[in-house]
């Protein structure tokens, strides 16, 4: 009994971690629709920084390029883009952690627990989130507002956000109008925001 109870276990942690490899770790409730990098045509890394989880702070940004409300459109910029900050920046990777279309589907940047380069003091202990278009004068639409609200509940369910994470907008800590002022007034009234980073 102890033998076959033990083996129960072991498979089961084994296709549990099979699964997280495979994109499990984005299949719970509380997860939006999240487009793994490898299913928007995106390159591997160059190199891997991982994160000491959970994370801290959340930053908010946007991307300031056309803004997209389908899989195709938001692959292209999110392809150019990519190429951009390896081939012209010499990140490692595209910027972000995570990018949300207007369309409400969030696409995988460099993910949960891996540094990205998206704001300097805080991408080794930051989730970088970044809405694809420009929101100086217009907020995302609802679909984006709530993935993001719910890449943020999936990010502490499942222990890559702390419990207490803070949210910012990027222009608080650098010098920058990211994520625009319309965008910025919105996540204000969010959970976690904080006004004195």
């Amino acid at each position: 009994m102890f033998r076959t109870t033990t083996l129960l276990l072991v498979l089961g942690l084994g296709l549990g971690l099979a699964g997280a490899a495979f994109g499990g770790q984005y299949s719970t409730k509380d997860c939006p629709r999240i487009k793994l990098k490898r299913q928007w045509g995106g390159k591997p890394a160059t190199g891997l920084d991982y994160q000491v989880r959970p994370i801290r702070y959340v930053v908010v940004h946007h991307t300031v390029t056309s803004d997209c409300s389908g899989f195709v459109e938001c692959a292209e910029i999110l392809q150019n883009m990519q190429s951009y900050h390896q081939n012209q920046l010499n990140y490692h990777d595209i910027c972000y952690n995570f990018l949300i279309g207007n369309d409400g589907v969030v696409y995988e940047g460099t993910g949960w627990g891996v540094t990205g380069s998206h704001t300097y003091g805080y991408n080794a202990n930051g989730t970088g989130i970044a809405f694809i278009g420009n929101y100086v004068e217009k907020l995302p639409p609802q679909a984006a507002l709530d993935a993001a609200k719910s890449l943020l509940a999936c990010g502490v369910k499942q222990g890559e956000l702390s419990e207490d994470y803070h949210l910012l907008a990027a222009s608080q800590v650098s010098d920058t109008k990211s994520p625009g002022l319309t965008l910025y007034n919105e996540i204000q009234e969010w959970p976690h925001w904080l006004s004195n980073p």
